[in-house]
């Protein structure tokens, strides 16, 4: 079987990486349309103020046998005929297709490039949605003086609740990052800026599915086994509609459709959406459990009363293929909610409880809350009784800060589902750093924020075997 994967971001790697590991052994053509190798995206922010080389962000290579064309661009599908055509003229012949083409931004820190070139003087950051407040802040580490102009009423508006947005916006400035928030984004010219850099939102890019006549709402639509409306075609990743920021649900998909092309039976179900910025010293995160009844095709993430719908661009009107607000969220009333606000401290949560169980969560400065909320809905389990405890980390069923008191099932890296038996295993075996550690589990290769814990495992393994 001939597959085309058309994209070669994170969930077109996953897909290559777990359609070698379970045995199939077809021609595989990767197309991505930018010039170098498949890297990880989530991590542009590092290379941004300098804490990454950009080469620290390339993904292993492709498994053997699979080929990896980099700057093609398809243009176009002939379903009739199976096959795509490149903007270079060539073409590519399928049996199965599988889109991965990401999201579409009109900003100015979207790739690696981007991020690679210097930036100089003071900054103004255009947009301050998620990408804005990691971008300013990264260049604000980096010693720059940094203006955030937002059109919303404060920082991610599409995403928190305005508790939250005004706690986020308070520590923007204590860092010493200027806002400039409003109605109307004031003129570039205005803003005393000597580089101008737009974070002006991302939406999926769904233009060459569309000029194929497959079905597209906000997203491509796709079933329970990921088909778009052309059973020869399959869709994952943002181009779906799901954040450009969930890796978690772009990696399940790559892990079902993988299991799917290679004979073996398997349904996406959608994993709770669990955003969090790239922000050292921000402790937030958004948590959105799938309703149980929601159907497996594209619809847009639950949105806060008063909030716009989080995946739109950050400036501007939603896109016209949109189904953004809490009608398209497929949310229902909560039965109960759950508000813990301590301004002092710059501590608030706001949890949203149906059926007994989390359906949404916005949290602010309480590291521990958002890793007991984040795993109680990623498990799907009961809200413990004593709500306070969960908030301030009294709940937190095998989460040990310790690495060496861990159980070797804890789950270290829920991007890659890799415990810390794997990592240790792949200690044993001779990788002997975090480097080593995920080229053999894939570990920390997803949105990255496992790293540290990663490393702790490895300074814990090094203590008793004597390694400096």
């Amino acid at each position: 079987m001939r597959i085309v994967v058309v994209g070669n971001g994170l969930a077109a790697h996953r897909l290559t990486g777990r359609l070698a590991a379970l045995g199939h052994d077809g021609q595989v053509t990767v197309l991505g349309a930018e010039p170098g190798p498949a890297y990880q995206r989530t991590l542009l922010g590092s290379v941004l103020d300098g804490g990454l080389p950009p080469g620290a962000l390339t993904l292993p290579p492709p498994p053997e046998g699979v080929r990896v064309l980099t700057g093609v661009r398809v243009v176009a599908i002939d379903r009739g005929r199976r096959f795509v055509r490149c903007a270079d003229g060539t073409r590519h012949d399928y049996d199965t297709l599988v889109l991965a083409t990401g999201a579409r931004s009109g900003g100015d820190v979207h790739t690696l490039a981007d991020c690679s070139r210097p930036v100089r003087g003071r900054v103004a950051v255009i947009g301050g949605g998620v990408l804005g407040v990691e971008t300013a802040t990264a260049l604000r580490r980096l010693g720059h003086r940094v203006v955030l102009a937002h059109a919303g009423p404060y920082p991610m508006h599409r995403q928190l609740d305005e508790v939250a947005g005004q706690l986020v916006a308070a520590r923007l400035e204590e860092w010493g990052i200027e806002l400039r928030l409003g109605a109307h984004v004031p003129p570039s010219d205005t803003l005393d800026a000597d580089t101008v850099l737009r974070c002006t939102g991302t939406a999926p890019e769904t233009a060459l599915a569309r000029g194929a006549g497959l079905a597209v709402r906000r997203g491509i639509v796709v079933d329970g086994h990921l088909r778009t409306s052309d059973p020869a075609i399959h869709a994952i990743g943002a181009c779906t509609g799901a954040s450009a920021s969930d890796l978690t649900g772009a990696m399940a998909q790559a892990e079902t459709l993988a299991v799917l092309l290679t004979d073996g039976d398997a349904r996406y179900v959608p994993a709770p959406r669990i955003l969090r910025p790239r922000v050292p010293g921000l402790d937030v995160a958004c948590v959105t459990a799938p309703p149980a009844d929601r159907p497996p095709t594209t619809t847009a993430p639950a949105t806060w009363p008063g909030s716009a719908g989080p995946d739109a661009p950050a400036e501007g009107p939603a896109p016209a293929d949109s189904a953004a607000g809490p009608t398209g969220s497929g949310h229902t009333g909560p039965d109960e909610v759950v508000t813990f606000s301590d301004p002092a401290r710059g501590r608030y949560a706001r949890i949203e409880i149906r059926d007994d169980r989390v359906s949404r969560a916005v949290l602010v400065g309480l590291p521990d809350g958002i890793a007991a909320v984040g795993q109680l809905c990623a498990e799907g389990r009961p809200v413990p009784g004593d709500r306070l405890a969960l908030l301030l980390g009294g709940v937190r069923d095998g989460a040990d800060d310790d690495p060496a008191a861990m159980a070797d099932d804890a789950v270290l890296c829920h991007c890659n589902n890799v415990s810390k038996g794997a990592v240790v295993h792949a200690w044993q075996n001779g990788a002997r750093d975090v480097g080593a550690v995920a080229a053999a589990t894939r570990a920390t290769t997803g949105c990255g924020g496992c790293a540290d814990t990663v490393r702790a495992v490895c300074a814990a393994l090094r203590v008793p075997e004597g390694v400096g």
